[in-house]
């Protein structure tokens, strides 16, 4: 944000509307925009809104941050979200950075141990989907996709050729490669066929474009029409875009994946904790144990930092079975 021009916004409109134009003139996000306004609200509603927020400071988010540890007990990321949306707020909106060492109350980051799904446990898991739930949840435990980066698959990204998927602005802003499963190359091969029907329809019927970056539309004006743009698991109805105003075809809300998956495992009678998140968990544990080399794991889960990878390390099978307790020596 250093190396941009400032951006004021206007000073006519309220507080939470200048919020919103500068997360819009800066690209961020949909998602990023509802989470910052919500905890500007709640920074707000927690000194009841007697104060502006510009008439507080660094004292004044320590304080709020503080509460959300110890009243609200929030994990460590929450709190830094929160913090992130507030630095924000002074920085680029208010325009008076916070000074100063801001030292709340810390969350407590327990460390611990991913849940992992035997692979009879993830199979049966998989067994008790149907349709396009069943296929993302493949591509979450076969090509050890995160959720969002699923759903927001487009259909340029699926290589059927090099036998790869193209994860686009992945965590952090990255793109990586990851496996294509050759178990679902048809099932996913003719799925999408489905969808670029579907995608012809809505271009009769006036409609079919899709959401793309901004910096995107602006250099490719014809993308947001063209088939490979639309998404793999896009939405059955169209809707209205919540800043353009424009109606076309979103992807797919992560919500009904999720739903699925839970009911999944409960049919199947896995008593883990099982979620679609697990069942990346499970794709990074497995191929361990299937001989992989921790780098190239780490490149197919676009870890950052090598521990994060090393984590599953610690839960893989290392075949204790065959071990002996010194107590029946």
């Amino acid at each position: 944000m250093e190396n941009q021009t400032k951006f004021y916004p206007n000073p006519k409109l309220k507080l939470m509307d200048q919020v919103r134009e500068v997360l819009r003139y800066y690209h961020y996000a949909y998602r990023t925009e509802r989470s910052y306004c919500s905890w500007i609200l709640r920074y707000i509603r927690f000194y009841r809104g007697k104060v502006h927020p510009a008439k507080m400071g660094a004292r004044h988010v320590e304080r709020f941050l503080s509460h959300l540890a110890t009243d609200g007990g929030v994990s460590a990321s929450t709190q830094r979200q929160a913090l992130n949306a507030l630095v924000f707020l002074y920085r680029d909106v208010l325009h008076k950075p916070l000074g100063g060492t801001i030292a709340p109350i810390r969350s407590k980051k327990t460390p611990r141990l991913p849940t992992v799904l035997s692979q009879e446990e993830a199979k049966g898991l998989l067994m008790h989907l149907s349709g396009s739930h069943a296929l993302m949840a493949k591509l979450l435990y076969g090509a050890g996709l995160r959720l969002m980066e699923c759903i927001r698959l487009r259909i340029k990204d699926v290589d059927f050729s090099r036998n790869r998927i193209q994860v686009r602005m992945g965590k952090g802003g990255k793109d990586r490669s990851t496996i294509l499963p050759q178990s679902i190359r048809g099932e996913l091969y003719f799925h999408i066929q489905r969808v670029k029907v579907l995608h012809q329809e809505d271009l009769e019927n006036g409609f079919g474009d899709v959401y793309l970056p901004e910096a995107v539309a602006r250099k490719y004006p014809n993308a947001p029409r063209e088939t490979g743009w639309q998404y793999v698991f896009p939405s059955k109805r169209l809707s209205k875009d919540p800043r353009s105003g424009k109606v076309m075809r979103h992807h797919v809300l992560e919500s009904g994946l999720q739903k699925a998956v839970k009911r999944a495992a409960k049919r199947a009678g896995i008593d883990k904790r099982a979620t679609c998140h697990t069942l990346r968990h499970s794709f990074a544990t497995h191929m361990l144990e299937r001989g992989i080399n921790i780098r190239i794991l780490q490149e197919l889960m676009g870890h950052t930092d090598l521990k994060t990878t090393e984590i599953y390390t610690h839960v893989m099978d290392r075949d204790i079975s065959r071990l002996s307790s010194p107590l029946d020596d």
